[in-house]
């Protein structure tokens, strides 16, 4: 039987691999199923925004921790894969939430910064990593900045600076990636990987981003989609829904997922 720890040595080693990590978010159990049975699937991370949706609650902590980690705990019994969690910016004490998501059985999480000073976005990274030594697992953090996403009007140069200073910090604090959110161009991609360090960032895959292939050969690590796969669920079922309406029929290629 694979333990927890041996499930967040896996997580680990699959981020120092030289191919990109390409994480499919799940918000669910069938989701969850749905994606482990492909045989690509390494890992499974869980969004955020997704399970908050799927109880009718904003994104922002706005869902009760209890529910967001009863959903959790159900995605990590569906599989036998590494599952890291969405753990927003750790709901008021981060490392509480990271121990009670470690009792969920995840073994990684993200945890994002909302650019806080960054004493505090530090003091937040030790005390997830903490609550891991406590609980004997090696805990997979993939500390999220902020740096472009709530960058405002400030010149691009100012948050590329900011996210590798902040890079470094979580790091050096314990973190095992750098998440940093946002449309990455090329350019701004290899400047982030030269401050911060080959195979040590995270990115989310967007309309409008690089391919997975592409960052790979700029040296990210890890690639996922946020809410961005419950939208396409969504998007199809919309679509089948109003050909439905328009005397359309089931489609012959649905496959039987759940």
């Amino acid at each position: 039987m694979t333990t927890q720890q041996d499930k967040a040595q896996t997580l680990a080693a699959l981020h120092a691999r030289p191919e990109i990590l390409r994480v499919v978010n799940v918000w669910d159990v069938t989701s969850a199923k749905a994606v482990a049975a492909l045989p690509q699937t390494r890992a499974l991370a869980t969004a955020g925004h997704s399970i908050a949706a799927t109880f009718g609650y904003a994104d922002g902590e706005k869902i009760p921790l209890e529910l967001m980690l009863d959903m959790v705990s159900r995605i990590v019994s569906a599989t036998d894969l590494p599952v890291s969690a969405d753990l927003d910016s750790g709901f008021g004490n981060p490392g509480e939430t990271a121990r009670r998501a470690i009792a969920a059985g995840v073994v990684g999480a993200n945890m994002e910064d909302r650019l806080r000073s960054l004493d505090e976005s530090v003091a937040a990274v030790k005390a997830v990593i903490a609550a891991g030594e406590a609980e004997g697992v090696p805990f997979v953090l993939n500390a999220r900045t902020d740096a472009f996403v709530r960058a405002g009007d400030r010149p691009l140069a100012e948050s590329i600076a900011d996210a590798i200073t902040r890079g470094r910090a979580y790091l050096d604090a314990g973190a095992d990636l750098v998440f940093v959110p946002g449309i990455l161009n090329a350019e701004v991609t290899q400047q982030l990987v030269e401050g911060i360090g080959h195979r040590k960032i995270s990115v989310i895959g967007l309309p409008g981003a690089l391919r997975a292939a592409e960052y790979e050969a700029l040296g990210v690590a890890r690639i996922s989609y946020g809410p961005m796969t419950q939208r396409v669920a969504l998007t199809a079922l919309q679509d089948v829904a109003g050909d439905l309406y328009a005397d359309g029929v089931i489609p012959a290629t649905t496959r039987a997922l759940n």
